[in-house]
């Protein structure tokens, strides 16, 4: 995709002061794209914002912070980066009606044994399909749940790995494999229904038992693909 084919987002990045939020809203700012970063705390958005202003120098879009009601509002992309703890309540107070948004949300839990997926709504549910019931009114897609938020913060120019997009709404899926050519120079793949994120968040597990074996930030490549 060429800058002149790129559509120009505003995103707003939920849980944008953590390190997947900080991250992926780096790379999409990086990425030309537009970024509000939102907190509990506007104070707190503002101090990580201009973190990032100052890392990505000229030419990029632009970054600042806010409550997360207040950037949700000044937003049409809305971007779930939260822990999993306290996700309901935080979804259903934030003003979603009309926003596409994209959850990265990995419900996952930690033992002696490493970590595991949490089983959500008897294993017919996820994080996402939560988000969707909770806020009905708007367009939930999952992406960038396996995006190590160390390479994302990283030097690299692009992440060598690939997004998975799942959703119901072609066009809403469509938005969130545009930014993934922010991330890792290629428009994202498109998984499946919404309902493939049971699938997808808990893989993360699946990556961090690899990170911790290895000593490395895993990603994931789809391959038997022409060009995308």
């Amino acid at each position: 995709m060429s800058e002149d084919e790129m559509t120009n987002y505003r995103i707003a990045v939920i849980g944008g002061t953590g390190p997947q939020g900080k991250g992926l809203g780096y790379r999409f700012a990086r990425g030309g794209h537009d970024v509000v970063l939102g907190s509990r705390a506007a104070e707190k958005a503002e101090t990580v914002a201009a973190e990032v202003r100052e890392r990505l120098g000229e030419a990029a879009g632009s970054v600042t912070g806010a409550a997360n009601a207040d950037a949700v509002a000044a937003c049409d992309v809305v971007l779930l980066a939260v822990p999993y703890d306290g996700h309901d309540e935080l979804v259903a107070s934030l003003p979603l009606a009309g926003k596409t948004v994209i959850s990265c949300v990995n419900p996952l839990a930690f033992d002696k044994r490493g970590a595991h997926g949490r089983v959500i709504n008897a294993g017919e549910g996820s994080a996402a399909e939560s988000a969707q019931e909770i806020a009905p009114e708007a367009t939930v897609v999952g992406a960038f749940h396996n995006v190590s938020a160390v390479g994302l913060w990283g030097a690299e120019e692009y992440l060598d790995e690939d997004v998975i997009v799942v959703g119901d709404v072609v066009e809403a899926k469509q938005v969130a494999m545009d930014l993934a050519a922010s991330v890792t120079g290629r428009v994202g793949i498109d998984g499946g229904k919404l309902r493939l994120a049971r699938q997808l968040e808990p893989f993360t597990a699946v990556l961090i038992s690899i990170n911790r074996k290895y000593k490395v930030h895993a990603g994931i490549r789809v391959t038997g693909l022409d060009a995308h």
